[in-house]
């Protein structure tokens, strides 16, 4: 018994010790030895016990074994703080994952990269001449990317490139997936690609796929009834009297006359809905559909972000080949030879039409999986009624093109508040919900809107476009006020009611413009061009450029000009006055736009909770530049536009009486709390 006593003080006095050694010498070794044998069981336990006097008053200390650390584990001081800590940090998880949940519930759509800001249409053998030729190429546009970041601009759009011949604006292509030797080659494609991206900036390109040149292999092919290459393009058989095509039926061109020709090598005609060297491809015939969509994915995969296709209403011709009716009945049959003495019931939009085009969006969207890289897509809808045009929108379930271009200001020939005001309202009021507008005062194929209004006009115009909702476009030149030049003698093949917008960019006044070094361009430069220039108004304070940058400066930055609500107060003869705002913030934007002859608006008599004088935010006389306003009698001179901005809690948007008068495209509210967009308005 003594002996079994000597055992247990010297265990005892061993445990005690460990207080003060913090090391791991001795204390497993002793408690990991075997048991005396000689020793009862119950002793061997009875040393490690909870209740033992051995273990009342120690501590945990560093290195106790497990045996002696799952005493204190078990305790409740230990227990209850271990498992509250615990479920604090699943009922944590669990909160941040709802509210992670929860904002994403209520986050509205963020905005994708062509809708975020300005699209720049560049034509490009007019924009900058690299190698002296007299023709713009790619490498001038890469040369000019810094000028084009200065305006803002999110997107370029480069018109057709392709190797063609010099018939409609290149818009017959003889090779799809070749640049044509004017423009440079694919590497310097490439290369520009490359530098847009550095820019942060993406790439839109032109694509028509109705139709090619009569040079394009496929329709040489054709010609000869060579393969699967016999029924690529519309061949018909029709009569030959005395040298004189007597066609198939009355189907008009574009530019008039019959638009069937005879093809003397397959003895048969061709059908060609634009000029006789530009045969339209048959997309009845499923080979010519993956033709087309293979090279969809090679500009792809060569990096652009998107596509404007051209032309895509003619895609398919009703397979009868009956007469399409005449406009004027009485009119003797064989004298309609003009486009638009016919209705064009059975060569534009045609049955199976859109679901064309959606394969194109099908084929662009395997495109868009990369976080990052959405691949956009418009469509050309030119001449087509408005209810027309918003079915290349899509259906609510079955995705089309993000949007067609908006050429309707494009088309007015008069300014006047009501024919601004029917554009404005016709589209918005016809767009399907939930779809983003778009708006363009310019293109290639319109006369500048410099020769159409006035050159008082361009700042109005370029600030309707930033105020209204959706993505505003820009036709290069646009931005400084260019013109159409006059009537010139060319060597090429072309219309020269489309041509005179094509003109060269007005840089500087140096020889040229600054547009090319060559001693003759492909075009003359406008006679004005010593004025009208980027160098000359970069340094005046009272420029249309310099609007032009302030006016695309505040649209990238104000949340009421790219998410707000579109609210229009009254038009007449004169002007438009319509309003942006957003739930959540309690400003308001105001716009006041004078189209006709000197007037004075009463915002007063519009909006009776309007303060009685408000800022000016920006005008198209940028003296007034924050500056104020009587909002009893605002005196507008002809093309004279203001941006107004006041504050109020009180937004037009949840009024009855405006209620039928506001759009939004993407409905969003402020939380200035948390600084964030949110759709629990």
């Amino acid at each position: 018994m003594a002996e079994d006593k000597g055992k247990r003080d010297s265990i005892g006095m061993s445990l005690r010790g460990c207080r003060t050694n913090n090391g791991f010498v001795q204390n497993e070794d002793i408690l990991e030895k075997e048991p005396d044998l000689g020793s009862p069981p119950d002793r061997a336990v009875a040393i490690l016990g909870p209740t033992e006097p051995a273990l009342q008053g120690i501590r945990p200390y560093a290195g106790m074994p497990k045996e002696v650390l799952f005493q204190f584990s078990g305790q409740a001081r230990y227990r209850v703080p271990r498992e509250v800590l615990f479920w604090l940090t699943v009922a944590s998880v669990l909160v941040l994952t709802g509210a992670t949940i929860a904002i994403i519930a209520v986050s509205p759509k963020c905005l994708d990269w062509w809708q975020a800001g300005p699209i720049y249409q560049i034509y490009p053998r007019s924009f900058k001449d690299s190698d002296q030729d007299g023709n713009g190429d790619l490498r001038g546009i890469q040369e000019k990317l810094d000028y084009i970041a200065s305006l803002n601009i999110k997107t370029i759009w480069i018109t057709s490139f392709y190797k063609s011949p010099l018939k409609d604006f290149r818009h017959g292509v003889e090779d799809f997936r070749e640049i044509d030797p004017i423009f440079g080659t694919m590497k310097d494609f490439e290369n520009l690609v490359a530098a847009i991206h550095d820019k942060g900036l993406k790439l839109i390109i032109d694509f028509i796929p109705n139709h090619t040149s009569d040079k394009h292999a496929w329709f040489q092919l054709s010609r000869n009834r060579t393969g699967k290459y016999t029924d690529y393009y519309i061949w018909h058989d029709c009569r030959r009297d005395g040298g004189t095509t007597l066609p198939p039926n009355n189907w008009l061109s574009v530019y008039g006359n019959s638009s069937w020709h005879f093809d003397e090598v397959r003895n048969q005609c061709y059908f060609h809905q634009f000029l006789k060297e530009q045969p339209d491809l048959n997309f009845h015939n499923l080979d010519v559909q993956e033709e087309i969509k293979e090279i969809i994915q090679f500009w792809l995969r060569k990096g652009v972000d998107g596509f404007s296709f051209d032309a895509v209403k003619f895609l398919l011709e009703a397979e009868h080949l009956r007469d399409e009716a005449q406009v004027n009945k009485a009119q003797t049959p064989d004298t309609v030879t003009h486009y638009w003495e016919l209705y064009h019931d059975f060569t534009t939009t045609q049955v199976g039409m859109h679901d064309i085009v959606r394969s194109f969006r099908q084929t662009m969207d395997q495109y868009s999986r990369e976080p990052g890289r959405y691949r956009f897509m418009g469509t050309e809808a030119y001449g087509e009624s408005i209810d027309r045009t918003m079915m290349y929108y899509g259906l609510p379930f079955i995705q089309e093109a993000d949007f067609p271009f908006n050429n309707y200001l494009s088309q007015l020939n008069t300014p006047s508040g009501n024919s601004v005001f029917e554009v404005i309202k016709s589209w918005m009021e016809n767009m399907p919900e939930g779809k983003w507008p778009n708006w363009m005062i310019g293109g290639p194929d319109n006369t500048r809107l410099t020769s159409r209004f006035g050159e008082e006009y361009v700042n109005i115009m370029n600030m309707l476009i930033f105020t209204l909702p959706g993505t505003p476009i820009t036709y290069y030149g646009e931005e400084i006020g260019m013109r159409n030049i006059l009537v010139t003698n060319l060597n090429e093949s072309y219309d020269i009611n489309t041509l005179l917008s094509k003109s060269p960019m007005q840089w500087d006044n140096s020889s040229n413009a600054g547009f090319s070094e060559a001693s003759h361009t492909w075009l003359p430069t406008n006679s004005d061009y010593h004025t009208v220039n980027v160098d000359v108004q970069k340094t005046k304070s009272r420029s249309a450029l310099k609007l032009y940058q302030d006016l695309s400066l505040l649209h990238a930055n104000e949340l009421l000009l790219s998410r707000g609500w579109f609210c229009y107060l009254r038009n007449d003869s004169n002007s438009v006055v319509y309003t942006r705002e957003l739930d959540g913030i309690d400003r308001v934007f105001l716009m006041v736009l004078n189209f006709g002859d000197s007037t004075t608006v009463n915002l007063k008599e519009m909006i009776s909770n309007i303060p009685t004088r408000v800022r000016i935010r920006l005008s198209t006389n940028l003296t007034y530049k924050g500056s104020e306003v009587d909002t009893y009698g605002i005196l507008l001179d002809k093309g004279e536009g203001l941006i107004l901005e006041y504050n109020t809690k009180n937004l037009l948007h949840h009024q009855t009486a405006f209620r039928d008068r506001c759009f939004v495209s993407n409905r969003a509210c402020y939380s200035s709390v948390l600084n964030i967009l949110h759709s629990l308005c």
